[in-house]
C-alpha cells in the first residue's frame, strides 16, 4: 500500500526548512542522488521522530541503521543492563558494556554512527499509565518487544494516537514484520484478537534464537520506518511478512481489518488502555501456579542432600543439546520423552527434577505426581541457580 509521508504539518504539508549542512550532505550523498529520496527525502527523515520501544535484538540494528539514514530524533524506551547473553544478537552493545545500563549503551553507539541524531531516553518500564504520553511526540512506533503485554498495550496506544506501529517478531529461525495501522489498514488485534495462554509460546531466553535472525528482521522493520517518512514504495500495511531463516525463504500473508476488532473495529469497547498483564493473563495463571503449585526444593538444599548421603534421585530434564552445554553430572530424561519413560524411575524414591530454570522442570513434576510419584521435587531455579549460587564451573547458557 502506497502511504504519503508520515512526517507532516497537522495540515498534512511537510516541513522542509531543515536545511542540510555540508557535512550532512556529504555523509548522506548516497541518498541524496537517488530520486526516490534526494534532498526532500533527507529533509524528512532529518525531520522524522521515531520511537523504537526495546534497544535489544530487534531494536538493535533498527535504531543503528535509523540512526545512519539520518533520522533527527530516535526515543529509546528501555531499562534493561546488558548481559553476556545478549552479545550474541544485540549488536548496539559490546563486550565492554556488561553490567551497563543498554539505553547508555544504545545511545553511545548511535551518537557514534552519527552525532547528527538526537537520543531521547526513556530509562523506564512501558505500561498504560506512560504510554500515550511517550507515544503523543513521535511520528512512528517500532515494536522491539518479545511480550505479549507489551505487543498489545504499544498497539492500542498505537490505534488510540493514530500512530503507525511496525512491528517484529522473531524466534528460533522464524520471524515475522508487519506495519499496523489503523488508519489505512488492520491493527495487532485484527490479527491476534487474544493471546496465547501464558507459558504457551517459550521465549527466546526458553526457546533461543539465532543470533543473526533479529538482524535480518529489524532491518525490514527499519526499512518499513524509512519508506513511511519518505512515502516512498509500498508499506507492509495490510501484509504479514514470514521469514523462514533456516530455509531461506519469505512468504506473505495479506491482512484485513476486522470490523469487529474491540480496538480498531467499527465499535470499539477499548477505548482507553487497559491492564495488560491481567488482559493476558498472566496473573490469573501466577495464582493457579501458586493454588496448584509444585512442591520445590532450593539449590542448597539440593546441595545438602547430595553431601548427606542422602538418597534424593535428581532427574534433568532439559534437551540433550542444552546437557552437553551443562550439567551437573546425573539422569537425562527430556520433558518430552518423559511420559514414556517413567518405568525407568522408583515410585518409592525422593526425586528432584531440574531444568533451565525450573519451568519445564515444575511441568515434569507434575506429570510424575499424576502419574503416582507422591515424593518428587521441582528444583528451584534450574541449573541457572546452581551455577549462581552453588558452582559457578557450570556454564551459563
Amino acid at each position: 500500500m502506497q502511504i504519503d509521508s508520515v512526517v507532516g504539518t497537522p495540515n498534512g504539508e511537510v516541513n522542509l526548512s531543515n536545511d542540510l549542512s555540508n557535512e550532512e550532505i556529504a555523509r548522506y550523498s548516497r541518498h541524496l542522488i537517488m530520486p526516490e529520496v534526494a534532498l526532500d527525502g533527507q529533509k524528512k527523515l532529518k525531520s522524522a521522530k521515531v520511537l523504537t520501544i526495546g534497544a535489544g535484538g530487534l531494536g538493535a540494528p533498527l535504531a543503528m541503521y535509523l540512526a545512519a539514514a539520518g533520522v533527527g530524533t530516535i526515543g529509546i524506551v528501555d531499562f534493561d543492563v546488558v548481559d553476556e547473553s545478549n552479545l550474541q544478537r544485540q549488536i548496539i552493545h559490546g563486550t565492554k558494556d556488561v553490567g551497563r545500563k543498554k539505553m547508555e549503551s544504545a545511545r553511545d553507539t548511535i551518537k557514534d554512527i552519527n552525532p547528527n541524531v538526537e537520543v531521547i531516553e526513556f530509562e523506564e518500564a512501558l505500561s498504560s499509565e506512560n504510554a500515550l504520553d511517550i507515544f503523543k511526540d513521535f511520528d512512528i512506533i517500532v515494536d522491539g518487544t518479545d511480550n505479549f503485554p507489551t505487543r498489545y498495550l504499544v498497539n492500542d496506544a498505537c490505534v488510540l494516537l493514530g500512530k503507525p506501529n511496525v512491528y517484529g517478531s522473531i524466534f528460533r529461525f522464524e520471524g515475522q514484520a508487519s506495519v499496523f495501522w489503523a488508519e489505512h489498514g488492520p491493527c495487532y488485534r485484527c490479527l491476534y484478537p487474544e493471546p496465547p495462554p501464558p507459558g504457551l509460546v517459550p521465549s527466546c531466553a526458553e526457546g533461543g534464537v539465532l543470533g543473526i535472525l533479529p538482524g535480518a528482521i529489524g532491518v525490514v522493520q527499519a526499512t518499513e520506518t524509512v519508506k513511511l517518512i519518505l512515502g516512498a514504495g509500498d508499506s507492509l500495511v495490510g501484509r504479514l511478512m514470514l521469514y523462514d531463516a533456516l530455509g531461506m525463504s519469505f512468504r506473505e500473508m495479506k491482512l484485513r481489518k476486522d470490523p469487529d476488532c474491540p480496538v480498531c473495529g467499527e465499535n470499539p469497547t477499548v477505548t482507553e488502555l487497559i491492564d495488560y498483564e491481567e488482559f493476558c493473563g498472566i496473573p490469573q495463571a501466577a495464582a493457579a501456579e501458586k493454588e496448584n503449585g509444585v512442591p520445590e526444593i532450593t539449590v542448597s538444599e539440593l546441595k545438602s542432600k547430595m553431601e548427606n548421603g542422602s538418597n534424593t534421585y535428581v532427574l534433568d530434564v532439559r534437551e540433550p543439546h542444552e546437557y552437553e552445554v551443562a550439567n551437573i553430572g546425573v539422569p537425562l530424561i527430556p520433558l518430552g520423552e518423559l511420559p514414556d519413560r517413567m518405568s525407568e524411575l522408583n515410585q518409592n524414591d525422593e526425586i528432584a527434577v531440574h531444568c533451565k530454570t525450573g519451568g519445564r522442570s515444575a511441568k515434569a513434576v507434575k506429570l510424575l505426581q499424576d502419574a503416582g510419584f507422591a515424593n518428587v521435587y521441582n528444583v528451584k531455579g534450574g541449573i541457572t541457580a546452581w551455577s549462581e549460587e552453588i558452582d559457578a564451573r557450570v556454564p551459563k547458557y
